[in-house]
Order: structure tokens, then sequence, then C-alpha cells
């Protein structure tokens, strides 16, 4: 017989009497113990962190759980209601629909401040950080692409989120040079693209995060982490005050019969 495979892991294993996690024994070291965004952040960072790192991170998943009646949440209620014998679907519908567009952000926007950021030398004052976050917005623009992080569908005179967890960081010494440079280009970037945006919460929690040095593979992975909570928030409000059947059928009894357009072929309607 050949040798015995090995699969090497720091992270969960079990003998007949222990569960050990990240080296420690689970059922008297880590429950009770151990908060579970601590535990979040230990398990992907494999180190425990500080209290001030705990505190952004938990102030992250706050920020991005729930936002009301986003199409996540939607979604999950709509699903619940066509399949109540699978909460796990309703809340892997909602879960799915975190993108660009929802959720996404946060990973796009700590992806591109730090793809930024690797380009050189790091300022030392806010006019350095201006001056990289105008060379930036520049050539977002000149490359015709928005730039992550800037606007916000419902906040448009600012996104309250953002100057918390700024503070927040502040204060517990981890306003990193991701965040830095993003409130640059909250100062700037109007000098640029002619109007003022706000630096919206999803992108200011992307550069929190890696500030945080947490892996960027891996932040939207955070974000719905977040959101997970706040979908199983949603179906048990959907319990209590259903909504879903409502929405159904508002779609249901009020579409309306048109004549087919055929799709242009190799080409998008326009």
């Amino acid at each position: 017989m050949g040798e015995r495979p090995d699969y090497p892991t720091a992270l969960g294993s079990a003998t007949p009497e222990t569960i050990t996690l990240l080296g420690h024994d689970l059922a008297e070291d880590v429950m009770g113990e151990v908060g579970f965004g601590e535990l979040a952040f230990w398990l992907a960072t494999q180190r425990r962190p500080a209290p001030g790192e705990v505190r952004v991170f938990e102030a992250v998943l706050a920020a991005l759980a729930d936002h009301g009646f986003t199409p996540t949440a939607i979604v999950t209620r709509l699903t619940y209601l066509s399949a109540p014998d699978s909460v796990q679907g309703a809340l892997a519908a909602g879960l799915l629909g975190g993108g660009s567009r929802f959720l996404g952000v946060t990973e796009d926007c700590g992806r591109f401040l730090h793809q930024v950021l690797a380009g050189g030398e790091r300022p030392g004052d806010d006019a350095g950080w201006d001056a990289l976050a105008l060379e930036t917005v520049r050539a977002q623009k000149e490359a015709g692409r928005f730039v992550p992080g800037l606007g916000h569908h419902v906040h448009k005179d600012g996104d309250p989120r953002t100057p918390r967890l700024m503070r927040i960081a502040t204060e517990e010494g981890l306003f990193g040079p991701h965040l830095s440079l993003l409130a640059a280009i909250g100062r700037v970037h109007d000098q640029v693209l002619g109007r003022r945006l706000p630096v919206n919460g999803a992108g200011a929690c992307g550069a929190a995060l890696a500030d945080l040095g947490l892996p960027l593979e891996l932040l939207r992975g955070f974000a719905l982490l977040a959101r997970t909570a706040g979908l199983i928030g949603q179906l048990a409000e959907e319990l209590r005050r259903p909504v879903a059947n409502d929405i159904f059928l508002s779609v249901d009894l009020n579409n309306r019969s048109v004549a087919p357009e055929p799709y242009p072929p190799g080409g998008r309607h326009g």
C-alpha cells in the first residue's frame, strides 16, 4: 500500500476527544471567549487581531450588514416565498447578487487603491496625497473608467458611514494608506470630474479592510459575511411581516404584453 495522503491545515481539526481551531481548544479557549468578528478575522489571517483591528473590522461588518430593500434582500425574500423549505437557497440567492453594483464595490475599491499604491512611494502629507489623488482620477477619466468608491444612489450629499468609519480607524491608529488615498480622492475629484460625488461607505469599507492587511482576494467575502446577517434579518422580518407576495403580485398583475423585439445578431439594442 502507498503512503497515506497528508492534508495540513491550521484551521479546524478533530480527534474523538477534542476539536482544535487555529491551534486552540475550540470548546475551552474559543467558545465564549472569542467574539465572532474577531474569529472571522483570525480565520482569514491566521493571526489573532488586536482589539483596535477588531473594532475597525466589526465596524465594517456593521456598515455592510443591511441596506433595506436592495435587490439582494428582495431576491432573498422572493426565493423564500417560492421555496420556504429552502432557507439556504434564499440566503444563497441574495448572496449571489453581491456584484459590481451592490457589495462588490468593497472589493473593487480596495483592489483599485492597492493597485495605485503599488506603483510608487507613498506621500507623507495631505498635499502629497491630494497630488496622487488628482493623478489617479485624471487617469481614470482619460481611460473612460469610473473611480471605485465614488457616488451613491441615495446619499448624494454624503454617505454617513464614511466619516464614521474613517474616525474609528483614526482613533485606533489604523488610518492607513488606502484610506488616506480614498480620502484624498474625496477631496479633489471634482477638480477633474467637474462635480462632487460622495465617497460611499462600501468603498471606505474596502479601503479599511485593505489597511487591515486582509487578503484583497477575499474583500468581497467579508462583505458577503456581513450581508448574510442582514439577509437572515430580512427573512426573520418576512416571517413576521411578509411582503414578498405583494412584490410578486405587483409585477404579475401589472405586466403588459408587447410585440416581440428580436435581438439583433452580433450586437445589442441601443
